[in-house]
């Protein structure tokens, strides 16, 4: 542990968790640096960085920065956010299915910016709004279903999959009545997909994190009480109800903004808490790694899309999805053999 103190604040940081926070926010950016001289337009990583820097080759700056740049943030941003709230909903439920992938919170945000989208045809600002108001109205929704005395996690987690499927229901419905045209572009989108992502996309991933990560992080405290158990938090001057509904506020509002800003990309939530969880082998929640890692994903899967897909786009959500499903699949074999905590 390393002691930090100054200005009547003290704060302790874990040198293993804080050393494999650097490392991914390194292996993030070099993915990122690499994805950035992928394309038709080849660069080499020291073009890109000349070029990040305001030299590089003839053209570069058009290709890197105009055409390539926005897309990657988006993925290292939309993944940030959805590791982040991964970790608060696996916290809360203390289950490692407790992702907004599985209790509905993602579908709730996709179905409120898919009608913005089919309904409406919406631009960015609408669907972020119905994707807010979708992950809102579906946390409510399920936390009030799964109340009995209090919310926990098994209940939530449970109540989270019905719901879930409710709301299948209604996406496969708005598939239906919208025309040819908004379909297909509905499709692609539901896939989880960053090709054609611009500017405005990533601004409202770095808006939304913008305010609510500094929400979040003023509430990990009360987190990692609530990890222990409504008892020992309450004991500790923690009023466990009101701190796990702020919670579950702040990271459906993260789940939506990803959501809205590069798509329902799916299983990345359900995994970066993990992995992070066991490259750190620390305790707690570790919100800050597990955005890492979901960063780190995110765009490593958009990179190898990218190489994979040739002419035609492939949507960063297959790639997630095929290499996801695989470790749901690990994860449920683990946990019943009693070894994924």
């Amino acid at each position: 542990m390393m002691p930090l103190r100054g200005a009547g604040l003290s704060v302790r940081l874990s040198r293993r968790p804080l050393l494999t926070g650097l490392a991914l926010l390194a292996a993030g950016l070099s993915v990122a640096v690499v994805t950035l001289g992928t394309g038709t337009v080849g660069l080499t990583p020291a073009e890109v960085l000349r070029t990040l820097a305001g030299g590089g080759p003839p053209g570069a700056a058009l290709v890197v920065l105009d055409l390539r740049l926005p897309r990657v943030l988006d993925a290292l941003l939309a993944g940030l956010a959805l590791g982040m709230s991964g970790a608060v909903f696996q916290s809360l439920s203390r289950n490692p299915l407790g992702s907004p992938d599985i209790v509905g919170f993602g579908n709730g945000a996709s179905a409120g910016a898919l009608l913005a989208i089919i309904a409406f045809d919406a631009g960015t600002v609408p669907a972020t709004l119905g994707a807010l108001a979708g992950g809102a109205l579906t946390a409510l929704a399920v936390y009030l279903l799964a109340w009995r005395g209090g919310v926990h996690g098994g209940r939530l987690v449970l109540v989270g999959i019905g719901v879930s499927a409710a709301l299948e229901a209604v996406i496969r419905f708005l598939f239906v009545r919208a025309d040819l045209g908004k379909a297909a572009q509905a499709a692609t989108w539901m896939v989880g997909s960053l090709g054609g992502r611009g500017r405005d996309d990533a601004a409202v991933a770095a808006g939304g994190l913008l305010v609510l990560g500094p929400l979040l992080f003023l509430q990990l405290r009360r987190l990692t009480m609530l990890e222990m158990g409504d008892d020992a938090a309450s004991a500790l001057g923690v009023p466990a109800e009101r701190a796990r509904l702020a919670l579950l506020a702040t990271a459906t509002g993260l789940t939506a903004v990803a959501v809205a800003a590069a798509g329902p990309i799916p299983f990345v939530a359900l995994a970066a808490p993990q992995l992070a969880r066991r490259v750190t082998r620390a305790a707690g929640p570790g919100v800050l790694t597990a955005g890492l890692m979901g960063s780190l994903l995110v765009a490593a899967a958009d990179w190898t899309a990218q190489r994979l897909s040739g002419s035609a786009p492939l949507p960063v959500g297959v790639v997630t999805g095929v290499l996801g499903g695989a470790y749901l699949a690990w994860l449920l074999v683990a946990t019943r053999r009693g070894l994924a905590r």
